[in-house]
């Protein structure tokens, strides 16, 4: 016949089973007619279970489920071989490696759905058929994983990675539960606000005595300006107790010569320009205003000043020291109070801050712009001896730059958004972390008479370049201080390994010269030791 019917099957397991693969027929025409093919071949064909590859196989596999499906009228008698089939399926299943979880090779496999099917890993994608559908955007499966970054188009792939990455593992795990002694701590260096309140009461009231006698009964300093309450007290970094206070009295100048001492761009010899001063009978000669002479003769009226407050005492003089210390035991407390003779510079900031105060990125290129314009204030300190000259100048004579003011100013406001820390903005943990390390550094220090170099003024500057290395308050968030502050740890052990702390005012400076590298890395093992055992020395 043409064109009609087509070659019986034999009726055997093998061929009319749904595991066998049905021959296709080839019709050719010639002159209009169709020829059938003789189907001598499927006598002599062998089982494709016994000449097929297993790859070939489990495509035969997955074809046939495909087509039962369609098909729901299979004839029964083909059972006993489908169930053969299936059960020599899964012994090669078990014996094949399995299909690789990773969403990226899935992505590898997906791409190249094109080519033919060679390897187990594209045949056994021909079985998943049935199953849902898989996202066909391969960076789909990759967001899934973890926080990768920014998802990239598919071009940008360029080689599937052996892993899954693991880039969303920051290098500090969230320590909360890693060193609970951290909140305690910090809860138990909180002030009482009754002592806050009584502490300055008393502060309040003997600075106001001073800045009146010198005002009233003092000829050199009678021009003084209105006391610049400066510190951690004022900062509100103070911790444990109120028993430290900074009272900087500054006294202006209208027109001096600034110029620098030394190499590291921190002192400054000042000479009065022409015109009438007060401060002119402390000019040596040169026109050099002495620092020394001012100090000493400022430190004669704080005395007189407090002569009449028994509860007040004076205390010896330090050094280098530019400040008149007073002590008091009046309050329960102890309460130290420094007054700092100052003088203050109404022109640009010296060219060594130049490179310094590199807050754009942190506060805003407008604000730095803000803080620049303001003056800058030099108080009576030296380093090392009195003695040493330099271009005819004593070392004891000379005076260092101070921005105490710019620093209080950036530490009360010190969010990269303007609600940072305030009553509806979302609270950080910069100040949190800086207590902690003060406090951390203190006992250290209570423990070691040899680190008595380091002060608190090293953490503060450590604080500031930090702020300025992760700048968004989602960097400080109040629910991740112990991450926070293992992170600002690990900067101050760095400097300290280092030996270098730059000044953050002047990067010319190095703050950690004076200590010295072996007394720094000797503090740095410290630290990390208590940071290895948990902090024992909060406990």
């Amino acid at each position: 016949m043409t064109g009609r019917g087509r070659p019986r099957r034999a009726k055997s397991p093998d061929t009319k089973s749904a595991n066998s693969k049905t021959i296709p027929e080839e019709v050719s025409l010639q002159n209009g007619t169709a020829k059938e093919r003789k189907p001598k071949a499927q006598k002599k064909e062998e089982s494709p279970l016994q000449d097929r590859t297993t790859e070939h196989f489990i495509v035969e596999i997955s074809r046939q489920q495909s087509a039962t499906t369609d098909n729901k009228k299979a004839p029964v008698r083909c059972t006993k071989a489908k169930k053969k089939t299936e059960q020599t399926a899964e012994e090669i299943r078990k014996t094949q490696p399995e299909t690789p979880e990773d969403p990226l090779k899935a992505t590898k496999v997906k791409r190249c759905v094109g080519k033919k099917a060679t390897s187990p890993e594209e045949a056994a994608e021909e079985t998943t058929k049935t199953q849902p559908e898989t996202p066909k955007d391969p960076l789909k499966s990759i967001k899934v994983k973890g926080c990768v970054g920014k998802a990239r188009s598919p071009g940008h792939i360029t080689e599937t990675p052996k892993e899954t990455p693991r880039a969303c593992v920051p290098p500090v795990r969230c320590g909360d539960r890693e060193h609970p002694v951290l909140h305690t701590t910090l809860e138990n260096l909180k002030i009482k606000r009754d002592e806050r309140s009584d502490a300055a009461e008393v502060v309040n009231k003997i600075v106001k005595a001073i800045v009146e006698h010198l005002k009233e009964k003092s000829q050199s300093f009678k021009e003084i300006e209105p006391p610049l309450r400066t510190g951690s007290y004022y900062e509100n970094l103070k911790i444990s107790n109120p028993d430290e206070f900074d009272v900087m009295l500054p006294v202006p100048v209208d027109r001096v010569n600034v110029a620098p001492f030394g190499d590291d761009g921190a002192f400054y010899s000042v000479e009065l320009k022409r015109g009438k001063s007060p401060l002119e009978k402390f000019q040596k000669t040169g026109g050099t205003l002495s620092a020394s002479e001012m100090l000493k003769e400022f430190r004669d009226e704080v005395k007189k000043s407090v002569k009449q407050f028994t509860e007040w005492e004076v205390t010896k003089k330090k050094k280098g020291c530019p400040a008149v210390t007073l002590l008091t035991k009046y309050l329960p407390i102890p309460i130290s109070l420094d007054i700092v003779l100052s003088i203050v510079v109404q022109s640009s900031w010296p060219p060594f801050t130049k490179e310094g105060i590199k807050i754009d990125g942190w506060l805003g290129t407008k604000v730095k712009q803000q803080y620049k314009r303001l003056p800058y204030y030099l108080v009576p300190k030296y380093e090392g001896m009195g003695t040493v000259e330099c271009d005819g100048v004593l070392a004891k004579d000379v005076w260092r730059v101070s921005f105490s003011h710019v620093e209080k100013l950036m530490l009360l406001n010190h969010g990269s958004e303007k609600t940072c820390c305030e009553r509806e903005g979302e609270r950080c943990c910069r100040k949190d972390c800086l207590k902690l390390l003060k406090h951390l550094l203190s006992l250290l220090k209570e423990e070691d008479s040899s680190l008595t170099k380091f002060c608190s003024y090293h953490v503060k500057t450590t604080l500031l370049h930090a702020c300025c290395a992760r700048t968004k308050d989602a960097d400080w968030r109040a629910s991740s201080l112990s991450r926070c502050f293992l992170l600002l740890l690990g900067d101050f052990v760095e400097h300290l390994e280092r030996g270098v702390l730059l000044n953050f005012f002047i990067p010319t400076q190095n703050l950690l010269s004076g200590p010295g590298l072996k007394k720094c890395r000797s503090l740095a093992q410290r630290i990390e030791a208590e940071r290895d055992n948990g902090f024992p020395i909060f406990k």
